[in-house]
């Protein structure tokens, strides 16, 4: 597998970091995760600002624009045959001594790491679950897609396979937050709705974008605080992240949903993939 450090493309094996990394001591670090259309990122640009918010807020330099990491996404793309991939941009804070010594980090390691595709089919649907788990609260005032991953990795750790289980955390108060790796959102009446930011979930770069296209359908948006009951008593469900776009729900627990045959689904559906067309003919 190719790889980007720090500038240069290198094979997965060569990929060397300092166990001082402050990214490995202390999870001083941050990522995003992302695939190509064509050599081409949806929202890209709200992924970089995204990732720069982050490493403002705590101190961590960016040596490279986003004209250079998307050069790296399309370099890499073509070392694999010209085939779209799965990325991962991962900004770690860089080497220091052991201790919170620095008041910045200057030097950081960047990493873009590039895998196949998953062959699935859009409209494939999963079987939603609640977990065990509780969401737990973020450190900064909204959560940041950090090296602090041991929350989803814990609620990871209850299903047996994400291929056909989609996990739900809810708050210790007990409101509906996220999955865990997606965005929930489900429809009732007409309306849609999803948890609202400050139940500590990540503000989704896709979440945002699908809100967005919900106004321009006409389709009433409702961002707040609900229970577990709200979610099970749904007419439609589906989770979001820029990877698998929008992911239908044919259950919850144990009650039957529509899936991939939702009309309101289906209408959002269609509006993400009329914004990849539009990326795709632009940029090309």
């Amino acid at each position: 597998m190719w790889c980007w450090m720090n500038g240069e493309f290198l094979r997965a094996e060569e990929l060397k970091i300092s166990p001082f990394d402050h990214g490995f001591l202390y999870g001083a670090g941050f990522f995003e995760t992302f695939r190509t259309y064509g050599g081409n990122v949806l929202l890209y640009d709200k992924h970089m600002d995204r990732l720069h918010t982050a490493l403002t807020e705590y101190r961590i330099t960016m040596p490279y624009d986003e004209t250079e990491i998307l050069a790296a996404v399309r370099k890499l793309d073509h070392l694999n045959g010209g085939q779209d991939g799965y990325f991962r941009l991962n900004v770690s804070a860089g080497v220091h001594d052991i201790g919170l010594a620095p008041s910045s980090y200057a030097s950081p390691n960047v990493i873009l790491f590039r895998k196949e595709l998953a062959p699935t089919v859009r409209g494939t649907e999963k079987k939603a679950v609640w977990l065990g788990t509780p969401r737990d609260k973020p450190e900064s005032t909204v959560r940041h897609k950090s090296h602090n991953f041991l929350n989803n990795v814990r609620g990871r750790l209850e299903l047996p396979s994400l291929k056909e289980l989609e996990g739900l955390f809810v708050t210790e108060e007990g409101f509906v937050a996220e999955g865990i790796t997606s965005n929930v959102f489900w429809v009732k009446d007409g309306a849609l709705f999803t948890p609202a930011i400050e139940t500590g979930i990540l503000p989704g770069t896709t979440r945002a974008f699908i809100i967005e296209c919900a106004k321009v359908a006409g389709i009433p948006v409702n961002e707040g605080f609900y229970g577990k009951e709200h979610v099970e008593g749904a007419d439609e469900l589906f989770v979001t992240n820029a990877v698998q776009e929008l992911v239908p729900q044919s259950m919850i627990e144990e009650i039957s949903l529509p899936g991939a045959m939702g009309a309101y689904y289906k209408k959002l559906h269609a509006f993400y993939m009329q914004a990849i067309d539009d990326m795709e003919e632009g940029c090309c």
